[in-house]
């Protein structure tokens, strides 16, 4: 007699939330080996528990194989980059070594078949970002000096006077002093070194000229070393006064004889991310006509020996960003750049000015290229940062690519949870153009039930929402509570054209406006959506976006809102560390037209105010200083409006730390769930 077999149950999947996020390893951008065999790259870890994070550096093969830890033994090892000949790998790090620990950044060096990592020399005010010399003996690096100083030993006793000071106070008289999150050190600015690899000897390249790299956090796109390894260009701020609106000129500086000289300055253009090509005739760099508007797009311009330019990509409507890289027959450059709220790769070719997707996002964030191997950093909507090889680039369109992934860090985690489908629509928003939107359903979506909808505002506003993944404001997390998501690209966003992006300039919030509330309309015709349960939320300037409806928007059609570092009053808002762009995007400032500033603030419209709001704000914020936040959440309390404030001593502009992101959510899905009628169950049509 046959036996009957128990089928197996299958063990169900669960609700990705807060804590699945967390625990997410989130992998860097990768640097490949010489002959791209190997790729390396940083992966950071967080701890709920300890409320830290934790990077180390790993190998993965191109080729196939598992990959393998590298560090383990610094805390936040990052930015590798191997060296030419492949027989190293540099790193920046904080690490405790022969009795000596550092208080700044340093450089460090290991094998690719492991060993111990061993710092180069040590730089007292530390290393901000580096590239590798083609002999593979010397590195360039990043680092804030004191520009009156002379020597390693000057900057030393300065750095070390200025840590045991007793007094905290901040002076300065630049226009330039803090950035995002941070204050640009005190009478410091930031200055292109090289060190000896050998014995750990660093030279100012700038010192004794007024010369400086941008203040807005340099990295390794402000210059490249040339292919003979004998200059270095950069770019550079030519005006008296540092401003984060002024425009950049391109120079280089000759290593032997420590000449420098201006390459390309034009007082109409802004030039940034200069790369040589391989054979050393051309320079590619970022150029956006500036004196035309403040909003013109980077595009790709190339510079030849005999001080010839031209932007190349001045037909083709999209933004060019850096890392620009020559493509290996300097006969084409390789960039990322948005369409339509995706981000892909491109070759653009510098003889047809044609443009070639080599890899169709999702969300391509980086990528490197040896020796014919292509590793591209990308994640999703579906699935946090990734690295693949592209096999096949496919059609003009992407379509038929071909890659393989390298890892699979997040797989096993991810696996045991259900994940929400998305998708992209378009219908008529202002001005009678066609409007992108991405809607993300909630597991088991079911249209023959009722849904509620919570829109997400993206900010900028010249950003986009894409098919990404973001770790701050999660797609996955919002849309498994229950909710439909809708994510408008609205008029101002970017990767639709410039055209598009320009038109909402010196009119803030009435386009916009528009589109999202068509957005709305748009919703509610479907059987789906539960018209009684319709939320809007929104950080930066789609925190803007939710007080300026507030203001605008009949009481009713949205149960609450919730702002997250909105901007709220614009004369206030010169407060923030890009006030210089104020009078740009507002026509006006504040005291020459009052009116009009006024007229494109939030806070102008407050008697109208009625819609339950829950604020959220950092202290650490200086692109949109709490204080905003603060006097919306105030003003919604006078006027008896059911508000709530979550406010963060300790965090900026984002939520980074593990607990307070938690606290976030709870928070944020608290909110919603007060003013919900039916929080705990869809409902059928």
């Amino acid at each position: 007699m046959a036996t009957r077999k128990t089928p197996l149950k299958k063990t169900p999947k669960k609700t990705f939330d807060v804590d699945a996020l967390w625990q997410i390893e989130r992998v860097g951008a990768p640097s490949l080996s010489p002959d791209g065999a190997q790729a390396v790259a940083a992966v950071t870890r967080y701890s709920m528990e300890s409320n830290k994070a934790q990077s180390g550096l790993w190998l993965l093969s191109t080729l196939g194989g598992a990959p393998r830890a590298l560090t383990s033994a610094g805390d936040k090892d990052g930015q590798p980059q191997w060296s030419p000949q492949g027989d190293r790998i540099a790193f920046i790090a904080r690490r405790e070594q022969q009795g000596s620990k550092d208080e700044e950044a340093q450089l460090y060096l290991i094998a690719p078949d492991g060993g111990e990592a061993q710092r180069v020399g040590s730089v007292a005010t530390g290393v901000e970002a580096f590239k590798w010399f083609p002999d593979g003996k010397r590195i360039a690096f990043i680092s804030w000096v004191w520009p009156g100083l002379k020597g390693a030993a000057a900057q030393a006793k300065a750095h070390k006077e200025f840590k045991e000071r007793k007094a905290t106070g901040y002076v300065t008289s630049e226009a330039v002093y803090r950035y995002w999150d941070h204050h640009v050190p005190m009478g410091r600015v930031a200055h292109l070194h090289v060190m000896d690899v050998a014995t750990g000897k660093t030279r100012d390249l700038f010192e004794g000229t007024d010369l400086e790299l941008t203040r807005a956090d340099p990295d390794a796109n402000c210059f490249d070393i040339a292919p003979d390894g004998k200059r270095i260009v950069f770019a550079f701020d030519p005006a008296a006064e540092k401003r984060l609106d002024n425009r950049y000129a391109l120079a280089e500086v000759e290593l032997k004889s420590g000449a420098i000289r201006t390459l390309l300055q034009d007082k109409d253009w802004d030039l940034q991310a200069p790369r040589y090509s391989h054979a050393g005739q051309h320079l590619a760099f970022l150029a956006s006509h500036q004196g035309k508007k403040h909003t013109m797009p980077s595009q790709l311009a190339v510079l030849d020996t005999q001080g010839h330019w031209a932007v190349l990509s001045e037909d083709w409507d999209y933004e060019v960003t850096a890392p620009l890289r020559w493509d290996e027959d300097d006969l084409g450059v390789l960039f990322g750049a948005e369409e339509r709220g995706r981000r892909h790769l491109w070759r653009f070719d510098v003889k047809t000015c044609e443009a070639f997707k080599l890899f169709e996002g999702g969300n391509a964030t980086a990528f490197a290229l040896e020796a014919g191997t292509l590793v591209v950093q990308h994640d999703s909507v579906q699935h946090p940062p990734r690295l693949s090889v592209v096999v096949s680039e496919g059609d003009e369109e992407g379509r038929g690519q071909v890659i393989s992934r390298i890892e699979s860090f997040n797989d096993t985690l991810l696996a045991d949870y259900t994940f929400c489908r998305h998708e992209e629509v378009v219908y008529k928003g202002a001005q009678g153009d066609d409007v992108q939107m991405w809607l993300v359903y909630p597991p088991g979506f079911d249209a023959k039930k009722k849904y509620p909808v919570m829109h997400l505002i993206h900010g900028g506003p010249h950003t986009a929402f894409g098919d990404s993944w973001h770790f701050r404001w999660n797609h996955q997390v919002f849309a498994s509570q229950g909710y439909v998501l809708a994510c408008v690209n609205y008029h101002g966003s970017s990767s639709f054209g410039y055209q598009f992006l320009d038109s909402i300039t010196q009119r803030w919030g009435e386009l916009e406006l528009q589109d999202v509330e068509a957005g709305t309309d748009w919703i509610l015709k479907k059987p789906w959506a539960d018209k009684k349960r319709v939320f809007a939320t929104g950080g930066s300037y789609g925190g803007y976006m939710v007080a300026w409806m507030n203001g605008h928007v009949k009481p009713g059609r949205y149960q609450a809102y919730v702002c997250h570092a909105g901007c709220y009053d614009w004369q206030a808002m010169f407060a923030d560390d890009a006030y210089t762009w104020h009078a740009k995007e507002l026509g006006a400032w504040y005291w020459d037209d009052a009116a009009k500033v006024a007229s494109q603030s939030p806070h102008a419209f407050a008697r109208h105010m009625a819609t339950p709001t829950l604020v959220i704000h950092g202290a650490l914020d200086y692109r949109v200083p709490d204080a905003q936040g603060l006097a919306y959440y105030n003003t919604l309390k006078a006027k008896g409006v059911d508000a709530r404030l979550l406010w963060y001593p300790d965090e900026n502009h984002w939520i980074l730390k593990p607990r307070n992101s938690k606290l976030w959510y709870g928070e944020f899905f608290g909110w919603l769930a007060k003013h919900d009628p039916a929080p705990s169950r869809t409902k059928k049509a």
